[in-house]
């Protein structure tokens, strides 16, 4: 670790603020197309539970959905500090461990999909819908939890990501392209959490 990185992993350390326990990263699939990419992906998972989190999600946005199953197999076998649990676009079945990737499975199906269980509830009479509450659709996601800083590099758009979710979150973007992105970048995106006075909408 260089001295500026040493610096700036005091400072994130000596921060009275609290550290995010749930870290959310969006990604492309041109990004893991690069040289690195991977080994990027498991240094941040590294950074990650090495400043306290205990829970990431990472979602991969594609544009052909034919590279998804490619993508799921690879991003399996990474060397990973935590289990790792891999969802692809076509998955329905909760990922609890303490890393989850999302391959290709945008916020706009995964809602959808939570929306019309409940629907189908409905209609055979098992679930009254007055009772539903924001709970149900939260118990039917693929990733239920809510995270508590999401990072996105080289653009300012979440790209379809987590839009249940990250109602609440705070937002880093950073135009560090991914293949660039260093641990002092990560560092950067935890201080300011640290320094934000999270409202939780309000």
């Amino acid at each position: 670790m260089g001295l500026y990185d040493r610096y700036l992993a005091a400072r994130v350390r000596r921060h009275d603020g609290p550290q995010p326990e749930h870290v959310a990263i969006v990604i492309t699939e041109r990004d893991l197309l690069e040289r690195g990419a991977y080994e990027t992906l498991e240094d941040v998972l590294e950074w990650a539970f090495e400043y306290d989190a205990d829970r990431v999600t990472v979602y991969v946005s594609v544009l052909d959905p034919a590279a998804a199953p490619t993508l799921m197999t690879e991003l399996a076998d990474i060397d990973a500090p935590r289990a790792v649990a891999v969802r692809g676009p076509d998955d329905t079945q909760p990922a609890a461990e303490p890393i989850r990737i999302s391959i290709g499975l945008g916020g706009k199906r995964e809602f959808t999909r939570a929306v019309r269980a409940l629907a189908s509830e409905v209609e055979d009479g098992e679930r009254d819908p007055d009772a539903i509450a924001a709970e149900d659709i939260e118990d039917r996601l693929v990733f239920p939890d809510e995270p508590d800083l999401l990072i996105k590099t080289g653009a300012e758009r979440l790209s379809d990501f987590m839009i249940w979710q990250s109602v609440y979150a705070e937002l880093y973007f950073t135009d560090v392209n991914w293949r660039h992105f260093r641990k002092r970048d990560y560092l950067r995106a935890v201080f300011d959490y640290k320094e934000r006075n999270r409202r939780f909408g309000r």
